[in-house]
C-alpha cells in the first residue's frame, strides 16, 4: 500500500496535469527517507524545538549562521523571514500536535502537523508549507481539510487546523465544508492510486 505524507499530498494536490504525474512518479520511486537528505529538516527540527522550549522570536535569528551549505542558506533565510513576518507581536506558546493516518483508495497519509501552538489564547494546529512553488487556494483548501477529519477526534473542541505558507507568512485555516471537500480528497488519492502502478 502506498504512503504518502502530507508534504506529499501537498506537492501532488498543488499541481495538474502532466506535472501531478511527474511528482507521483518521483514519489514512488524515491529512495527510503534518510534525514540527511531532507533539505527542510534542520529548518522545520529548528522551529519546533524554539516554540517547544518557551524561546521567543529572538531565537529563529540562530538559524542561519549555524548552516555550512550555501544552498540552504539562501533558502532558509527566505523562510525564517517568512516566519518571523507570521510571529510577529504575536503571544506564542506551544503544545504537542496530535497525528494520525488517513487511508482512501488504498493510500496511506500520514498526517503529521509540525506545530501546535496556542496564538494568543487560541489552539492551532499547523501544517508547514516551506517550498517556493505557489499552490492555489483550492488546492491549499484540501489539507486542513484532511488534517480536520483526521485529527478532530484527537483535538480539544475549540482547535483550528491550518496550513502555513512560510515564505508568505500566510495562515490558510480551514474554510470548507468538510463533506463536499472530502469527496474531492478522495477522488485526488484515487487517482494517485489509478497512476501509481503506472508510473
Amino acid at each position: 500500500m502506498p504512503n504518502l505524507t502530507l508534504s506529499d499530498v501537498v506537492d501532488v494536490f498543488s499541481k495538474a496535469g502532466t506535472p501531478k504525474a511527474t511528482k507521483v512518479r518521483q514519489i514512488k520511486n524515491r529512495a527510503p527517507y534518510q534525514p540527511a537528505t531532507d533539505f527542510y529538516r534542520t529548518l522545520r527540527s529548528s522551529i519546533v524545538s524554539i516554540h517547544a522550549n518557551g524561546k521567543d522570536r529572538g531565537a529563529l535569528n540562530g538559524i542561519v549562521p549555524s548552516l555550512a551549505d550555501a544552498k540552504k542558506i539562501g533558502n532558509y533565510q527566505d523562510i525564517v523571514d517568512g516566519y518571523r513576518k507570521f510571529w510577529g507581536k504575536k503571544r506564542i506558546d506551544w503544545f504537542d500536535p496530535p497525528r494520525g493516518t488517513y487511508t482512501h483508495a488504498g493510500i496511506d497519509v500520514l498526517v503529521n502537523p509540525e506545530l501546535g501552538l496556542i496564538i494568543d489564547g487560541k489552539r492551532v494546529i499547523i501544517k508547514l508549507y516551506f517550498k517556493s512553488d505557489e499552490i492555489t487556494k483550492a488546492r491549499i483548501e484540501l489539507v486542513p481539510v484532511l488534517m480536520e477529519v483526521v485529527l478532530r477526534p484527537n483535538c480539544q473542541a475549540g482547535d483550528l487546523v491550518a496550513l502555513l505558507d512560510v515564505r508568505k507568512a500566510k495562515l490558510h485555516f480551514l474554510g470548507v465544508s468538510t463533506g463536499p471537500a472530502t469527496a474531492m480528497l478522495n477522488a485526488e488519492l484515487a487517482y494517485v492510486a489509478a497512476l501509481w502502478p503506472n508510473v
